[in-house]
């Protein structure tokens, strides 16, 4: 194992797969129930994406797919998902590492994971990921609106405390 800092934003980068992943495994085991489906979206450059060329083409950095009423053989790997889906009425197999994916969404329960952009995510080479800073806000007097915090979201901590009742 590998000394220094917990990289936490790789634990969470990776706990948020495993939802994905845990995901399409039930899927592949128990079907989609009702109108849900999934729309995931991944990078078509990242190394162990498998695709063909002219797909790729058309899709040159990334591409939503759509897992719903018509799609084959479906199956759930340790480190990517696999799947058969029908482009222009050909047949097309996709092999998806789950480090290449940036998106994850079921409309169907309003359910949507954006993971965490890093250039491992584009590369599928490790580099060092950004830094995840955690911070404690200051309480929100009562009355007082929490303020939209500008820049990038990916930088911006969550705190629940705001909206705790005191």
């Amino acid at each position: 194992m590998q000394s220094g800092p917990i990289d936490y934003g790789k634990l969470i980068r990776e706990g948020l797969r495993s939802v994905m992943s845990r995901s399409l495994a039930h899927t592949l085991e128990h079907g989609l129930y009702g109108e849900q489906h999934f729309y995931i979206t991944y990078y078509t450059q990242h190394s162990g994406v498998v695709m063909p060329d002219w797909l790729r083409a058309q899709f040159p950095e990334e591409i939503t797919i759509v897992l719903e009423h018509e799609f084959d053989d479906l199956a759930v790997m340790a480190d990517r998902f696999s799947v058969e889906l029908s482009f222009n009425g050909q047949p097309t197999l996709l092999v998806v590492p789950f480090a290449a994916v940036r998106m994850f969404r079921d409309p169907s329960v309003n359910f949507q994971i954006e993971f965490p952009f890093s250039d491992e995510d584009i590369s599928g080479q490790s580099e060092p990921h950004p830094a995840v800073t955690i911070e404690t806000a200051e309480p929100v007097a009562e009355g007082d609106e929490p303020q939209e915090a500008e820049g990038d979201p990916a930088d911006r901590v969550v705190s629940l405390d705001a909206f705790r009742k005191k």
